[in-house]
């Protein structure tokens, strides 16, 4: 994986106030290479979610612990409902 300075091919400036004098080190770069950055980290991050994703898989496949689909509990079981407030404070 890259770090986020490796996505910057750009280059990087210092901000310095309008008096002329350095800020105390902001790194500055330009819009659309910014933009270019979050979009080529944006699409990595797909491409190793996907590899993750297929390893997971073949790993659960393999090792066959995958589950399978979880019985929900059963609509018969009633549960009591108690009202949070008496009918005179309801009325109110």
């Amino acid at each position: 994986m890259k770090t986020p300075a490796e996505y910057l091919n750009c280059p990087v400036f210092e901000l310095t106030y309008p008096t002329g004098e350095a800020a105390e080190s902001v790194p500055v770069v330009a819009y659309n290479d910014a933009i270019q950055a979050v979009e080529a980290a944006l699409a990595d991050a797909e491409k190793y979610k996907y590899l993750l994703m297929r390893a997971l898989r073949r790993h659960a496949a393999e090792t066959k612990q995958y589950p399978g689909p979880v019985a929900l509990p059963s609509a018969e079981t009633e549960t009591r409902v108690l009202p949070l407030y008496s009918p005179d404070e309801l009325a109110a």
